[in-house]
């Protein structure tokens, strides 16, 4: 196994860029995710669950720092227009392109800064279902594989991931979801993945990558991850439009039907360093 992509996202829910390497650290890959909107209708960060249109928005660093360890961000709208986050009128233009009031804001140190808004629906049933995708007569995944934080905070505060720092996924799966959705535009965009693995799926193993679950994996040199024992439920995030890919419903039918909602696996840090693309991925012994 061999480590194909790496992708890094500036800003929660805008698409990001591919990298040769990068550093990961405690957090995840350094600097990844660290800024997000604040919706100022709700009063709370949110990312494509509510916004789905910030998957039209690309985010890339500048050269200059908003404070020690974070740059500030150059964005670029869907009218192909670029705005950074030092401009004086960033909040307003990215407002009028998600066609609602927002801020932009870099990661903070005050706790409530991550709560979560109130619901959309007093219907909690409802509310899941629209956050995940689903129709009405689709079961929900097992919720019980998230820390209990996520239910209060958009994302565990100091950070603007959902749950955990990495998401890695191996190309298998997506060509095992091409094969079951030969009519659909499906890229990596879609799923946003931290790394891709370099691993083929078989006839009895779709989603190769589940197993590696609950293993401790070393990349390259240097870098020693766990991966967690549940793959990643998915969410409507990815049936969203994603720049020219187009909203696409059947993604979320087929990964319910065919993947318990599932695409990918999460992993923390367990030591830190350069993760380069081909860099081999091992097991180790139990």
């Amino acid at each position: 196994m061999h480590i194909s992509e790496l992708w890094r996202y500036p800003a929660k829910s805008m698409l990001g860029q591919q990298y040769g390497a990068v550093r990961v650290g405690p957090l995840g890959i350094e600097q990844d995710r660290q800024w997000a909107v604040r919706d100022e209708q709700r009063g709370a960060i949110v990312g494509a669950k509510k916004i789905g249109e910030l998957m039209n928005l690309e985010a890339r660093f500048v050269d200059r720092q908003a404070r020690p360890g974070i740059n500030h961000i150059e964005i670029t709208l869907p009218d192909g227009t670029t705005v950074c986050s030092d401009d004086a009128d960033i909040d307003a233009r990215v407002s009028q392109a998600l066609g609602r009031p927002v801020t932009l804001w870099p990661l903070q140190d005050d706790r409530d800064h991550y709560r979560r808004a109130a619901p959309d629906s007093d219907d909690f049933d409802s509310e899941l279902r629209s956050i995940f995708g689903l129709t009405k007569d689709e079961p929900f995944p097992d919720l019980s594989i998230f820390p209990a934080e996520i239910i209060e905070f958009e994302s565990p505060p100091g950070t603007y991931y959902d749950v955990h720092p990495l998401t890695l996924i191996s190309t298998g799966s997506l060509d095992s979801l091409r094969a079951l959705l030969p009519d659909s535009e499906l890229d990596w965009r879609r799923f946003r993945p931290s790394m891709v693995i370099d691993l083929p799926a078989t006839d009895d193993n779709p989603w190769p990558e589940l197993a590696l679950c609950s293993k401790t994996v070393q990349i390259g040199d240097e870098v020693l991850i766990d991966i967690l024992p549940d793959a990643v439920p998915r969410c409507v995030m990815v049936t969203r439009q994603v720049a020219e890919l187009p909203q696409d419903r059947g993604i979320m039918r087929t990964l319910v039907r065919e993947a318990a909602h599932s695409l990918g696996i999460y992993a923390t840090i367990r030591r830190g360093g350069t993760v380069n693309v081909g860099d081999e991925v091992r097991v180790l012994d139990d």
